[in-house]
């Protein structure tokens, strides 16, 4: 999984029917009776509930038909209609479905991007109070976040990650570096001293604006300030944050980046142990150790971000959530299946099988944190923070990602971030500029 930037699309040979889910689009709690009688006598709860699965059909969907399979023997007089759609198609589908109230699944596999739009749009079901939130707290504070928008919670976390650093360990030994940089300009000097020792480029930055998020976390920086409707990517702080990732273009630390197919040529360089870092998340690894700088995987290290001037890191919560259509016909049907799908033995069966981190604390058994890319991540997700829970949040990443390639290249970071803003205002026409 590649959260923030475009995903590779596989179409599933196995799609079924879809079924038609027709009915209103206003996000609404079930009732309490319907609730009560999920949650007290799950075994009397019939339906079909057609599932829109956006993972990879070939690496992570047998892992969920699995489970689906699971799921039906324990609830016999629920069926389960299982679609996978591509990544890249499955935001404008649901879309297009949920606006028409025809054809739109009951329950969908959905970015944590998307939910908060989806939500605002009314085409979510608020799921406060039903089986499909049971054992609520046991979500990480960070996917938790994910879900809630505007004081209701539409949709359980199923798998959760986040940016780390990346580090080539021997790599690190022959420049001397003893510990993975804390902070960014830890990181300057462990790039300077892999460059002239190591004889290779210290770190690749991925030019794409979810991979900038851990340099404004460090500074206090936002894109937005939800709270006051004031844009602030081009604030003091979102300057200082971008001045700190082109200083280590510009100063030769880092590599030049490639600014098409930058997440694939960050990949290929430090696989090969042609760079010594990169910011990645947890889906990288397995890549990673198809290169030839990791036939032992023990070689790669793994990491938080580093911090910025403001002593705290932080990188951007990724992940899915499942989240269930308000026009759905089977909504107790649907919270059951939510339920079983997020659970922690389904979540810890997930991580095992398909190498993503659980979004429950109790699903982080000994088993799953026997997976090292796992048991380190599991730690860097401590400086996991929600990404901005506004339906705009996505679109705001493409003017970003085209001013922080031309800022990379040279331009003064304030002129690249005050166009910025100029895009922002498109977006967000009820929100004040700085």
């Amino acid at each position: 999984m590649r959260h923030g930037i475009t995903a590779i699309a596989v179409t599933a040979g196995l799609a079924l029917t879809v079924a038609a889910c027709g009915g209103s689009a206003e996000p609404s709690a079930p009732s309490a009776s319907q609730a009560s009688q999920a949650a007290a006598d799950p075994a009397s709860v019939s339906g079909t509930v057609t599932w829109w699965d956006t993972s990879d059909a070939k690496t992570e969907a047998p892992t969920f038909q699995a489970l689906i399979a699971d799921f039906q023997a324990k609830h016999p007089k629920i069926k389960v209609n299982y679609v996978n759609v591509p990544f890249s198609d499955a935001q404008q589908k649901f879309k297009t479905a949920a606006q028409g109230g025809n054809g739109a699944p009951d329950v969908l596999r959905s970015d944590v991007g998307w939910t908060p739009g989806f939500a605002e749009q009314g085409y979510l079901l608020a799921l406060d109070g039903t089986p499909a939130l049971e054992d609520k707290d046991d979500f990480l504070p960070g996917p938790l976040g994910t879900v809630t928008y505007k004081d209701k919670i539409y949709g359980a976390p199923q798998v959760t990650d986040t940016l780390g650093l990346l580090y080539n360990k021997a790599l690190f030994d022959k420049a001397g570096i003893a510990e993975a940089p804390k902070t960014w300009a830890e990181l300057k000097t462990a790039a300077q001293a892999l460059k002239s020792k190591a004889g290779v480029d210290g770190v690749y930055l991925n030019p794409d604006s979810y991979f900038l998020h851990p340099f404004l976390y460090g500074e206090g920086a936002s894109m937005v300030d939800t709270s006051s409707k004031k844009i602030t990517v081009n604030a003091p702080e979102a300057v200082r944050a971008v001045e700190i990732a082109q200083d280590l273009v510009t100063s030769g630390a880092a590599a030049k980046p490639a600014y098409t197919d930058g997440y694939a040529n960050m990949q290929a360089a430090f696989k090969d142990g042609k760079v010594g870092m990169i910011i990645n998340g947890p889906w990288a690894a397995k890549d990673i150790f198809a290169g030839t700088a990791f036939k032992d995987p023990k070689n790669l290290g793994i990491a938080p971000v580093p911090a910025g001037s403001t002593g705290k890191a932080g990188a951007p919560v990724g992940g899915h959530n499942l989240v269930v259509y308000a026009g759905t016909k089977a909504p107790q049907a649907a919270q059951l299946f939510v339920k079983f799908m997020t659970s922690a033995e389904s979540e810890a069966t997930v991580a095992q099988k398909n190498g993503t981190l659980p979004a429950r604390s109790s699903a982080y058994t000994q088993a799953v944190k026997a997976d090292p890319v796992i048991a380190a991540f599991q730690e860097v997700m401590k400086t996991a923070q929600p990404r901005l829970a506004l339906p705009q949040a996505s679109d705001l990443l493409t003017p970003l990602s085209q001013n922080y390639i031309k800022i990379l290249q040279g331009q003064p970071a304030q002129d690249g971030l005050n166009a910025t803003a100029g895009e922002f205002v498109k977006l967000l026409p009820d929100y004040a500029k700085q």
